[in-house]
């Protein structure tokens, strides 16, 4: 899960510790089920894009023979080896730093891997499909590209809290603005046909909760946090003035605590064959 280097103005979210500590609960709600939509047989070489704070990487590598984990901002490449040393499994995974639009790889490694995986990258990039050709470039004959990432248009909460819905077109649009599409989602299987994998199978993964879900709690902070993190630009382009941006994250802070609170949402999944 990708942190781009907070020096690129195409990056809504900045990695602070607190949107570290963020992304590191949105991992632990995400890894098991994603961990069981690869199908790892064991024994594959692994490329992990946008790798982030390396949770998934290690967690594929428990399963897989080799990964190699590729993040471009320093700050969290070097909470992953953190991370990873903390958890006695620093031999798990290799991580390096690099840009996804120009993949950092060592003689032989390219069309060497047999699985290719990004998740939560390519709606932060102004070039996904360049992005999604390199990761082909890495990919053996007959590898894998799976592809994980973001529709916003999908969410809905339920009741709605007042001021969210513009609030979150908002969010969207600034997205829009900075070059990136929040709903790359869909088009997941036209990036993989344009680099030149065939698309074989999409599904969803379920990211939603309700009020009775002990996980509920980890679920509506992430959402508040997502959305907190892009307020500033949001404001300095006049998507949404600072008043109504305040009451609609208040209101959304009321609604956490409601026993009927719902979110519906999912991410898009989309694997094609190189």
């Amino acid at each position: 899960m990708s942190t781009p280097d907070p020096a690129d103005s195409s990056y809504v979210h900045g990695s602070h510790p607190d949107e570290q500590q963020r992304l590191s609960l949105l991992n632990g709600l995400l890894n098991d089920v994603c961990l069981r939509e690869l199908r790892l047989r064991g024994g594959e070489r692994v490329l992990d894009v946008g790798s982030g704070l390396g949770q998934f990487s290690r967690a594929m590598a428990r399963v897989a023979a080799r990964v190699l984990g590729i993040e471009r901002d320093p700050g969290q490449l070097a909470r992953a080896h953190a991370l990873a040393h903390a958890a006695s499994e620093s031999h798990l995974a290799e991580f390096r730093q690099g840009d996804a639009l120009a993949l950092p790889l060592l003689p032989g490694e390219a069309g060497h891997f047999d699985l290719i995986h990004s998740r939560f990258l390519l709606e932060h990039l102004r070039d996904p499909l360049g992005a999604v050709r390199e990761m082909a470039r890495a990919a053996r004959s007959g590898g894998r590209i799976v592809l994980a990432d973001d529709d916003h248009d999908i969410l809905r909460l339920n009741p709605e809290p007042p001021g969210f819905a513009p609030l979150w077109v908002a969010y969207q649009r600034c997205y829009d603005r900075l070059g990136n599409d929040p709903w790359i989602g869909r088009r997941l299987t036209s990036l993989l046909h344009a680099a030149g994998a065939r698309p074989t199978r999409v599904t969803t993964i379920p990211f939603g909760s309700c009020a009775g879900d002990p996980h509920f709690p980890v679920f509506a902070a992430n959402l508040i946090g997502v959305i907190g993190t892009a307020r500033e630009r949001m404001v300095e382009m006049e998507l949404i003035e600072a008043s109504a941006f305040d009451f609609a994250t208040g209101a959304l802070r009321e609604w956490k605590e409601r026993p009927d609170a719902a979110i519906w949402y999912s991410m898009c999944w989309a694997e094609g064959i190189v």
